[in-house]
């Protein structure tokens, strides 16, 4: 029998490759003479990094740059196995968990630290990246990511305007000649769930920017500013063809994903939005690894109503039920809505909790709870079709 375990993480828990071990350990104590492929999966969000350079016995790489605030951190990136694909998390470097909620601003918070982990990718001879945009603290449409590879943002006066959406309101031109990475024919594929547009009631400010810190006055001042930042961007940086679009790059579904990120790294580098389960499977070419499989086991921290909204089971189960192969989702939280993800192609679910228990007590025997869970289904399978069943 050859079973591919492909989950996600535990949030809180276990990372995406401790799950797929945990699972292995179950299924072995059944079945000790099946084949099984670990693939630790990630939807786009955190434990995307991770993940990608366990499944492709790539490596990671550790950076200082320039944190939301302008301040240093340390953030990391991952160099995957073919040695010419590169896997960033902005959040790693841009992102909400790096601002204490009393600093939160996102006139102020900046990208530049994204476009610092990409010029570092490129310069260790990438020439595709992979960036996840959730989490972010940035409001500034990807300005600060751009001003980090080069390009000049300048007020009238041709001065360089600050980091931060509150700046771009001085922004009078955009000067591309010592942008660094211009020349080079980068791959650049963006992890984007969000269907936002850049800009109004339904944009990257309005919709996000309170959760960053933004009052409403902040949030019609920043909404005035990606406008106006979008519109010389166009006349600046975009080739003719696009900017003589009846719509252009700012309305674009997912544009406002991160704050603008979306739109900044799609008119700057040329990139492409995917969802993001889509995405990390295109790239491990899960479908082949699927081939000649006889069952699959995903899984992730809570299996509820929002996981058929493309999370790392419901992407699995679409793939797999394309091939005809069987999947069994475990979760640690299973409430009755878990029960939607059986119209997406998981034929068996199963909570790692067998009683009652506290959180913190699922949280902390979540690897001996997995490999647990993953023994009983085994043993439910290998009784196989009950007999008079339909």
């Amino acid at each position: 029998m050859r079973i591919v375990i492909a989950a996600d993480k535990f949030k809180g828990s276990l990372t995406a490759p401790a799950v797929c071990r945990a699972i292995a350990r179950g299924v072995r104590l059944v079945l000790p003479r099946a084949t099984i492929v670990e693939v630790p999966l990630a939807d786009g969000g955190e434990g995307t990094v991770e993940a990608l350079v366990t499944s492709t016995g790539g490596r990671l790489v550790t950076q200082h740059v320039k944190g939301p605030l302008g301040d240093r951190v340390r953030a990391r990136f991952g160099l995957l196995g073919d040695g010419k694909t590169a896997a960033i998390e902005m959040a790693a470097a841009s992102g909400l968990v790096l601002v204490p909620k009393r600093k939160r601003n996102p006139l102020r918070t900046t990208t530049y630290g994204t476009g610092e982990l990409i010029r570092a990718a490129v310069k260790g001879g990438a020439r595709k990246i992979i960036i996840g945009i959730g989490g972010s603290a940035t409001n500034d449409g990807g300005a600060g990511m751009a001003m980090a590879l080069g390009a000049k943002l300048l007020d009238r006066n041709g001065r360089l305007i600050g980091l931060g959406g509150g700046e771009l309101a001085k922004l009078a031109r955009v000067d591309q000649s010592e942008f660094e990475v211009g020349d080079l024919k980068l791959d650049i594929r963006v992890a984007c769930d969000v269907t936002n547009p850049l800009c109004g009631p339904n944009g990257a400010s309005a919709v996000y920017g309170p959760q960053k810190g933004a009052t409403p006055a902040m949030v019609k001042s920043l909404d005035r500013n990606l406008a106006r930042y979008a519109r010389i961007v166009a006349r600046d940086v975009l080739p003719g063809t696009i900017r003589s679009r009846r719509f252009g790059l700012e309305r674009v579904a997912g544009a406002g994903a991160a704050g603008g990120l979306g739109f900044g790294l799609c008119a700057f580098l040329g990139a492409r939005l995917q969802r993001g389960i889509d995405l990390v499977l295109d790239h491990l070419e899960f479908d082949r690894t699927l081939r000649g499989a006889d069952l699959v086991i995903t899984g992730e921290g809570a299996i509820d109503e929002q996981t058929v909204h493309g999370k790392v089971p419901i992407g699995v189960a679409h793939r797999a039920r394309k091939c005809g192969v069987p999947v069994i989702a475990i979760g640690g939280s299973v409430p009755p809505s878990a029960n939607d993800v059986f119209g997406h192609g998981v034929g068996g679910l199963m909570s790692i909790c067998h009683s009652p228990m506290p959180l913190d007590a699922a949280v902390r025997d979540a690897a001996a709870l997995l490999e647990l869970a993953a023994e009983r289904a085994m043993r439910l399978l290998r009784l196989g079709p009950i007999r008079g069943s339909a």
